[in-house]
């Protein structure tokens, strides 16, 4: 029989698991490799569909066991929903963000931080403010200034080689990250891998695009490479997306075509939710660069045949 941990030193091991990843390094990557998987080394996707987005949402959670499977005592959580643009179909749902908050705070999280280099207009204007405020959550809102971004080797990356990750993430134990599936202008798809460019300093994004990055494909290759690469060095805890309603064209900032197959999808494995996602807009994952060059990284699995998904109505 294994020795008990301590809740203590439990909590102290989680906070390693979830922000060590930021730190880069080969055991690092170890960790990584089975970020996605359950006990079984399955990997698991928890999908629901309904018209009541919180509920979908709490569901999706607990079809993988409950946030305090995910959230030790007293951790300090923070959120990364997308808040881009108010158009609809472009940003996280205040229910969503809802239902998660008071998830964390039910599992016995002792802070909950949304955490963004956004300005607060983009809250405001899509009524995510008002739904982490009266939630008892914190916003979070850093400059773009490179003194709020702390510089982050990769040792894995192909096109990125220094990361500068947000500082304000470091005061926190895990991260959730919290995006919502749609289409981009250059990749075709947005989800829980782009999403950590939130978390990236805006200057060191730029360098993902180069000329012609919508048109171009090995302008193209680069971004996704670059998007894949941060992923190596950041590891959210959990991923819970919004594929409730979205735009299919005009990505990232709409306004564009919408399309509303009502599903919150969860899970921890961001290559099989993005995998999932991209054939709710019609699409193979393969197609997608970089869920391809994610799963060569070791991120998770790209063949929805080899991933277990849950699916569920409410």
């Amino acid at each position: 029989m294994g020795k008990k941990i301590p809740r203590r030193d439990f909590l102290k091991k989680s906070m390693s698991l979830g922000l060590g990843s930021v730190l880069g390094g080969p055991a690092v990557v170890r960790l990584l490799r089975g970020s996605g998987w359950n006990s079984s080394g399955e990997s698991v996707v928890s999908v629901v569909q309904g018209t009541d987005y919180m509920k979908s949402t709490l569901k999706a959670v607990h079809q993988l066991g409950g946030m305090s499977h995910f959230i030790p005592p007293n951790a300090k959580v923070a959120l990364l929903p997308n808040a881009q643009s108010n158009h609809p179909g472009t940003y996280t749902k205040p229910e969503i963000v809802r239902a998660v908050i008071r998830m964390c705070k039910e599992a016995g999280a002792s802070e909950v931080g949304c955490l963004s280099w956004l300005k607060m207009k983009n809250w405001e204007k899509c009524g995510l403010k008002k739904a982490v405020e009266e939630e008892g959550a914190e916003l979070v809102l850093v400059g773009k200034e490179e003194k709020y971004f702390k510089a982050v080797p990769v040792p894995q990356g192909k096109s990125l080689q220094e990361a500068r990750v947000m500082k304000k993430l470091y005061d926190y134990d895990l991260f959730i990250d919290m995006p919502i599936t749609k289409h981009h202008a250059g990749n075709k798809f947005t989800g829980t891998l782009k999403n950590l460019m939130g978390l990236n300093s805006p200057t060191c994004n730029r360098t993902f695009h180069k000329e012609n990055w919508t048109t171009d494909p090995e302008a193209l290759a680069h971004l996704d490479q670059c998007i894949a690469d941060l992923n190596t060095v950041i590891k959210p805890r959990l991923c819970v997306v919004d594929a409730t309603e979205f735009i299919t064209t005009n990505g990232p900032f709409g306004p564009g075509k919408l399309l509303e197959p009502q599903r919150v999808v969860a899970g921890t494995d961001r290559v099989a939710v993005d995998s999932y996602c991209t054939t709710l807009m019609g699409m193979k994952p393969p197609e997608i660069i970089m869920i391809q060059r994610a799963h060569v990284h070791g991120l998770g699995k790209m063949d929805l045949s080899k991933v277990k998904v849950t699916e569920t109505k409410v």
